[in-house]
């Protein structure tokens, strides 16, 4: 749900639904992650040419259309004055304005915003997380914030997982009081330190494979494992890090299936995009963070997200570049088995921590074998640059997804509305069929059926409001030319048609971001290296692939295809 310190954009290109916790019942919207033996997988390839196919549709607009199906009136969350007669929490708390008194903002994502915060009996200073109820589109929007606010709750008590305080709801917010980190990213540290060693980095591993076992002992999945997700306390002590950000988290039970594809572009498992994975998703994951640890770039990359994704399939890991010549073949070692693409053969966040020698793994071991001499210090000012570029995407995409209106959701609303011909509340394969060569689609049988596996999250054979809303209504603006130059000329504060030093150094102050090596984002967005970015420079900025996926992350297929439907008029 957010960076519990900073605030996290979460407005990013792939944003849609988010699986809640799976149960055996077929009942519960869950079960999708109990199927695991369903062999129909469309690849990413095939649901991006559907995607490409559906997004020429979209209906006229008629006034006259209901919100809902008469029969599904629960779908979706109520709004205005309704705020007041529903519980995201599922029952009253205390106000929080009687315990707590609400500070500065300390930064603010797509569904809420983060405050320091002090309480009133302890004068102690605390983090604010107060997520817009209007915003939760869905009931499972709802039971996303509820079951972050069980995860951390369960996961409590950890020394390296962020410590809630307490949750509470009003009228209009759900607010998360949590433990302040007030010592910045990870990252950021490393390269303040200056002095930077490959036992430095077996020290941070160990860290964060530590909060891998720790949530897996206790059936907890992360799925959005991140140096950005790994703050500080303080900024004296390099120990103090702490885990954040349990928005993708979800209880699993052991030889569970789970088959929703979440996370972020470079960090995400084989696995997860063949939508059939489990907890070992996790250690991949924590092994692409040693591996950049240890050089300054991920090992998957590419321009663009399908083809990191592509790179991610194949598995090849790059040990030829600098500066792998000279880092032990022991971290290497300890990264090819992290990195396994058979998630079986992987190690387990326990045996890379194991104390038996003969099981554990010697370089992340205690007086193990990492070699403490500095690393070449391209590899600081690689990270340096590598940070720099997200913050100024997240800075970017906050500006996007918070220009998202209701107006925008009714458009979303009247589609579903135009293929539901029966007003039962539902699409059936038949009503998405018609629907789509009522628009003049092309799309085989087959293509529609990966559509429609895409968005049917619960398996009911139906696409239901809630899924339709859920799946579409935050990416389906982001990449939108309006929308992004809306988001240059927020830089470009004098209109100059460029976003210089300055006017970035105004934006980080506006976003409470600090810790920015702007003159490294110059550097590696200005392609023609005249100091300053240019609109071109940054539409190409912002469709290179190091974004994450998102929070509400939504099945491939249909979020690309509803990406531009709106817009398209000339469907009937």
């Amino acid at each position: 749900m957010g960076n519990a310190c900073r605030g996290s954009s979460k407005g990013k290109f792939y944003q849609g639904y988010n699986q809640p916790e799976a149960h055996s019942n077929n009942s519960n919207r869950n079960t999708n992650s109990d199927h695991s033996n369903s062999d129909h997988s469309p690849s990413v390839n095939s649901q991006q040419r559907v995607a490409q196919e559906f997004s020429k549709q979209s209906p006229k607009k008629d006034n006259n259309l209901p919100l809902v199906g008469p029969n599904r009136k629960d779908t979706i969350m109520r709004r205005g004055i309704d705020n007041q007669t529903y519980y995201v929490l599922g029952h009253k708390t205390a106000n929080i304005r009687d315990l707590y008194t609400l500070g500065r903002k300390l930064g603010q994502g797509q569904f809420g915003t983060t405050y320091l915060c002090t309480e009133i009996s302890t004068n102690m200073d605390y983090a604010c997380k107060s997520i817009s109820k209007r915003k939760l589109i869905s009931k499972e929007d709802v039971e996303d914030v509820r079951r972050e606010i069980q995860i951390m709750h369960h996961l409590a008590g950890h020394k390296n997982i962020v410590t809630i305080k307490g949750a509470y709801e009003d009228s209009l917010y759900v607010h998360i009081v949590m433990e302040l980190c007030g010592g910045g990213e990870l990252f950021d540290r490393i390269i303040q330190r200056g002095h930077y060693s490959e036992r430095r980095a077996a020290e941070l591993t160990k860290i964060i494979v530590g909060v891998v076992e720790a949530c897996h002992s206790l059936g907890v999945m992360h799925r959005d494992l991140k140096p950005e997700n790994f703050l500080l306390v303080n900024k004296d002590d390099d120990f103090s890090l702490k885990a954040i950000d349990f928005g993708l988290s979800v209880f699993f039970k052991p030889g569970q299936i789970f088959t929703d594809v979440v996370g972020s572009p470079y960090y995400v498992a084989p696995e997860v995009l063949l939508k059939h994975y489990g907890p070992a998703a996790d250690v991949w994951t924590a092994g692409v963070i040693l591996y950049i640890l240890l050089s300054g770039v991920p090992p998957f990359w590419a321009e663009t997200q399908q083809g990191i994704f592509d790179a991610v399939l194949k598995g090849h890991i790059d040990f030829d570049s600098d500066p792998w010549p000279v880092i032990s073949d022991s971290a290497k070692d300890l990264i090819r088995k992290m990195l396994c693409s058979q998630p079986t053969e992987r190690l387990t966040a326990h045996e890379v921590l194991s104390i038996d020698v003969d099981s554990g793994h010697p370089w992340i071991c205690e007086n193990g074998v990492a070699p403490d001499r500095s690393l070449d210090p391209a590899v600081l000012s690689r990270l340096k640059t590598f940070s720099a570029m997200n913050k100024l995407k997240k800075m970017a995409l906050r500006v996007i997804a918070e220009s998202l209106s209701e107006e925008e959701i009714a458009g979303l609303r009247e589609m579903f509305k135009a293929m539901d011909t029966d007003n039962s509340g539902a699409i059936t394969f038949d009503e998405l069929k018609a629907g789509l060569r009522r628009y003049g689609s092309t799309l085989k049988d087959t293509e529609i059926r990966d559509l429609m596996d895409a968005a049917d999250v619960d398996n009911s054979g139906t696409i239901d409001y809630g899924e339709f809303i859920a799946a579409t209504v935050h990416l389906n603006k982001l990449e939108r030319e309006e929308h992004l130059v809306a988001a240059f000329q927020y830089f470009d504060k004098d209109g100059s048609g460029y976003i210089t030093v300055d006017e970035l150094q105004q934006a980080c102050t506006e976003h409470n971001m600090t810790d920015v090596f702007l003159e490294d984002i110059i550097r590696e967005v200005d392609q023609n290296s005249d100091g300053k970015i240019d609109y071109g420079e940054f539409v190409a900025m912002m469709q290179k692939g190091n974004v994450g996926i998102g929070r509400r992350t939504m099945r491939n297929s249909l979020n690309m295809s509803m990406r531009d439907s709106r817009d398209s008029t000339s469907a009937l």
